[in-house]
């Protein structure tokens, strides 16, 4: 069973709704129909109040709009983490679901992307390698330390004029037994 955390990011919608919020946004949830063109309204109104009401994301204002209320909404950035401790207790089934829900919205978001009639993945320096590399626990280790070192300041710049959001989904998994040791 994944954890709760988890589970509320374990949707491909919500996951994409998170997205949209990253860098400090505050969006009311019809503009983020708007960046999710391809999820009813319904969906994505339903899953705000699921990601509201599991704390993920807050009011961050609200206005009178011909009649309604339109809120803004944030997101809490400290019930986003997932710790390793959650991660351990998943069982393969879990992870199988997370990853899946994962490769989903990478899907989702960059068939997203192509539909603009603005997209240009040649101009917007697009790519999507995968590179097999022969790593030690140790050398494992120290990549992630160095890619955190480089990501996580980026993690904390806000929108600018001159800033295109840019979704990074690094992925590490062992695909082969390492070599027998030979005598």
């Amino acid at each position: 069973m994944l954890v709760e955390g988890l589970e509320l990011l374990a949707h491909p919608v919500r996951l994409r709704i998170v997205h949209a919020m990253r860098g400090g946004r505050e969006l009311t949830t019809a503009q983020l129909c708007d960046r999710i063109p391809d999820a009813s309204k319904a969906m994505v109104y339903r899953h705000v109040d699921v990601l509201t009401t599991g704390g993920i994301l807050e009011v961050a204002g609200e206005r009178r709009v011909r009649g309604a209320v339109e809120r803004r909404y944030r997101l809490r950035l400290d019930r986003i983490v997932v710790d390793a401790d959650a991660v351990a207790t998943l069982s393969p089934d879990d992870h199988r679901r997370v990853f899946a829900t994962s490769m989903a919205v990478l899907a989702a978001e960059f068939n997203a992307y192509l539909d603009r009639e603005s997209s240009d993945p040649a101009a917007d320096l697009v790519g999507y390698r995968q590179h097999a590399v022969w790593l030690s626990r140790g050398e494992l280790e120290q990549m992630i330390i160095n890619l955190r070192r480089v990501l996580l300041p980026l993690l904390a710049n806000q929108p600018a004029p001159d800033r295109a959001q840019y979704l990074l989904s690094p992925v590490f998994f062992p695909i082969e037994q390492p070599p027998a040791e030979s005598d």
